[in-house]
């Protein structure tokens, strides 16, 4: 409508210009003079009619001088980067100090530390650390299995928080709370015994206390989320149609459990027994409270060299060869993983 209003308004002005000048000048026949008139007629109206806005130019392009994303990137892991290097800081000083000697630990040079380790109490505290790590790891995935599948078949979001807050249990409350409750459980008069008692199961208490039976049930217990959140993970992962096809084909629930998400969910069962005995070998509080001196666990020899002894070297010995076999083994579990989620890739 504007637009419009304004044409016929020039119009209008036009035209009523054009009489005037055509009385005033009489303008004839001539083609000539009339097109002369008209042109003149029109820049005088140019001249009175300049265009209110102008033309914008358009405004230059500025290059923004930011930070390169490589920069950027480096700037995000700064915090992370910071915290790894004072760890393997600490490492380092602990790997110098395992190959002093006792009273100059820093200023000396000797492998006895490592040749004290090959002694059979040392030899046999590394074994059963290994052996009580690798049970306990096998003994909480075959526990984590069952309530994994369960966390990621459920569809209720408020059932599935209910069941991870449960899982999760273990690694809110403090260690030191869990193993003296396990000696409350477990005592000559706690609880399981005079439940048992009480039942005529057993006449008189068992001993669970100072052995490992009782060391192995506090390391299960307090790395069990480590096995459930790995598991549950690649058990989510598992697509449903897999388990539809197998039950259209007429394989049983159980079969489909054991030949379709078994298989499928391997490298997360494979992660979580890495991270429990990984986390079990470097255990001490458990090991302390539970075995006592009965159970010489290496993070517990550790502790014996440090604390009355004050052979820093020997402990650093000890404590380098479990982190070097536990680095192993880790590596070990991180290769079959590759290798088998390979093979699933190539299946699929």
């Amino acid at each position: 409508m504007p637009a419009m209003t304004a044409f016929l308004s020039t119009m209008m002005w036009l035209t009523d210009r054009y009489r005037g000048q055509a009385r005033s000048h009489r303008v004839g026949g001539d083609f000539e003079d009339c097109v002369r008139q008209l042109l003149s007629i029109d820049e005088t109206f140019a001249m009175e009619h300049q265009p209110l806005t102008h033309p914008v130019s358009a405004a230059p392009v500025r290059v923004a001088r930011g930070v390169s994303p490589t920069a950027r990137a480096w700037l995000f892991l700064s915090p992370s980067m910071l915290f790894l290097g004072v760890l393997i800081a600490a490492s380092l000083l602990v790997l110098r100090m395992s190959v002093g000697t006792k009273g100059a630990e820093w200023s000396g040079f000797s492998l006895a530390s490592y040749a004290q380790l090959l002694e059979p109490y040392y030899l046999k505290s590394l074994m059963l650390t290994l052996r009580l790590a690798l049970i306990s790891a096998v003994i909480a995935v075959i526990l984590a299995i069952p309530v994994a599948y369960t966390m990621s078949r459920l569809t209720s979001p408020f059932v599935r928080r209910i069941f991870l807050a449960a899982v999760l249990l273990p690694l809110l409350v403090n260690l030191l709370l869990q193993s003296y409750g396990w000696l409350v459980i477990l005592g000559p008069g706690g609880m399981l015994n005079q439940t048992l008692m009480g039942l005529g199961l057993i006449k008189r208490p068992i001993m669970l206390l100072y052995n490992q039976n009782g060391v192995l049930m506090g390391l299960v217990q307090t790395a069990f989320p480590l096995a459930v959140l790995p598991i549950a993970s690649a058990m989510r992962g598992v697509a449903r149609s897999y388990e539809e096809a197998a039950a259209t084909l007429g394989a049983s629930r159980f079969q489909v459990f054991r030949q379709v998400v078994l298989p499928m969910s391997l490298p997360g069962i494979i992660t979580g027994a890495t991270l429990v005995f990984a986390y079990n070998a470097s255990s001490f509080v458990v090991p302390l409270l539970l075995g006592g001196r009965r159970v010489p666990m290496l993070a517990v020899m550790v502790h014996d060299q440090i604390a009355p002894l004050m052979n820093w070297p020997a402990a650093s010995a000890a404590g380098v060869v479990l982190i070097v076999t536990t680095l192993a083994i880790m590596t070990l579990s991180e290769y079959i993983t590759g290798r088998r989620r390979r093979m699933l890739e190539a299946s699929q």
